[in-house]
């Protein structure tokens, strides 16, 4: 697929929201459940993280199916067809494969013939990522419309035998298709990313890539399994989430008492109520939803967003702040003011 400018009349525009939708595996599997094989408990689990069950996909599927059904509730509830859509970016850091790229996959089986497509791994902060890359293409007139994805299968990377990881993980996937709206009417008001690999051991699967490729000795040693120094990841977060926010919304020329809705990254309760307490904003203006699916990475914004418009939580005219961190070190926020209406 090559790609020409969009048809642009020379006005300054920004990326809106035009369509959003979620999908998550019917498989529940509760803190009881785990109990059964780790020595842990809900007590002890929801205590530490605010997690009391994770959804999690069937051996047979992958992360593309859950992309392709999430994505396609995002098209129908914007009422795009997919051969409208000019470009796909699927953020996950576990892809159907190394390659092709699941953005492709997906393209194929939407049947988005004319769509660019590719992958992008930031880990959990992969969805705003994602949005800020797409908005790109929107603002400068490259493309028109475009769909992110952010799409995970954390349970086929997670070492059910590790208490330290496994009940913190689920799967899952949500999709926005992005589409311009005139600068002065909402969209996308800002964005902030930022990295540092100094922190790349924190949150790591160490084997499968050029340094450590698949073995006999990777493959006992359980080096394919996601690893995680959850002390030093929760200080980071913290401090983290609470920066990426601020400068967020100062790009975006606002103060934290216009922010209607905060949307984090759902990874720890603690650390969300820690970063929302930071700016005193009230928890009656922040989402949770850790409770039912644990921590989905770069899926986990956009299926929060999902609920919370079709709850009624998020209307027209709010500004909404996005916030996330992930391994990298990445973290990155955005503020959106909605202009969805449409629930479907």
């Amino acid at each position: 697929m090559t790609g020409s400018a969009g048809s642009g009349d020379g006005q300054a525009r920004r990326a809106a929201i035009a369509g959003i939708g979620s999908f998550v595996p019917e498989r529940v599997v509760t803190n009881d459940d785990l109990a059964q094989t780790l020595d842990t408990s809900d007590e002890w689990i929801r205590s530490r993280t605010g997690i009391g069950s994770r959804r999690v996909i069937d051996p047979e599927n992958a992360t593309s199916d859950l992309a392709v059904a999430a994505a396609q509730k995002a098209l129908d509830r914007a009422g795009i067809e997919p051969s409208q859509v000019d470009l796909i970016i699927v953020a996950t850091v576990t892809p159907d494969m190394m390659f092709p790229s699941t953005a492709c996959l997906v393209q194929e089986r939407l049947g988005a013939k004319r769509a660019a497509a590719f992958d992008l791994e930031a880990a959990c902060s992969g969805f705003i990522y994602a949005l800020a890359t797409g908005a790109q293409f929107i603002q400068s007139g490259f493309y028109d419309t475009v769909l992110v994805i952010g799409a995970e299968t954390l349970s086929k990377i997670t070492d059910w035998s590790d208490r330290s990881t496994a009940v913190l993980f689920g799967d899952g996937a949500g999709a926005v298709v992005l589409r311009p709206v005139p600068a002065d009417r909402g969209g996308i008001l800002s964005v902030h990313l930022e990295a540092d690999g100094a922190g790349a051991d924190l949150i790591q699967q160490p084997a499968g890539g050029s340094r450590l490729p698949a073995s006999n000795e990777t493959v006992a040693a359980r080096l394919h399994f996601l690893q995680m120094n959850g002390r030093e990841v929760y200080k980071f977060a913290v401090k983290a989430m609470g920066d990426a926010a601020a400068a967020a919304v100062k790009k975006a020329g606002l103060t934290f008492g216009d922010i209607d809705l905060y949307v984090p990254h759902q990874a720890n309760y603690r650390i969300i109520e820690a970063s929302a307490r930071r700016f005193s904003l009230p928890m009656d203006r922040v989402v949770v939803n850790i409770e039912h699916y644990g921590n989905t990475s770069a899926a986990s914004i956009p299926i929060a967003l999902d609920e919370s418009f079709r709850s009624g939580r998020i209307k027209a005219g709010d500004n909404v702040l996005m916030v996330a961190f992930g391994g990298g070190l990445t973290w990155a926020a955005a503020v959106v003011q909605w202009t969805l209406s449409d629930r479907g």
